[in-house]
């Protein structure tokens, strides 16, 4: 059952900030051993890149691209919150930064079909 300040949206953009964080951290070393295969093998880059063209590989970058632009609009909001006084416009703001990043997430797949 969730405690009373569960229900909060600053709870919810805390724990989402957290969770793309670590998304983006597990997603990392992956993302490293593809440039590794730009500068050592070819023919294995040019097979990876084939194959991310399959609809749920571009599905996937899609919800890549909206962890990452959830985490840094969370990040943004940390440093709303450290520097500026706190309001009640800040659960709007939090809000806001949670549907600008859906819409970077959908723009991208626009652009990726």
């Amino acid at each position: 059952m969730l405690r009373p300040s569960q229900h909060h949206p600053a709870y919810w953009a805390f724990l989402l900030h957290r969770l793309s964080g670590v998304a983006l951290a597990v997603f990392l070393p992956l993302h490293f051993l593809v440039l590794g295969l730009a500068l050592e093998r070819q023919a294995q880059l040019d097979e990876l890149l084939r194959w991310s063209e399959q609809l749920p590989v571009k599905l996937a970058e899609t919800l890549l691209v909206c962890l990452l632009a959830l985490h840094t609009t969370g990040g943004l909001r940390l440093l709303a919150l450290e520097f500026l006084p706190w309001t009640e416009r800040h659960k709007a703001l939090i809000s806001s930064a949670f549907g600008i990043s859906l819409f970077c997430g959908l723009l991208f797949l626009l652009s990726a079909v």
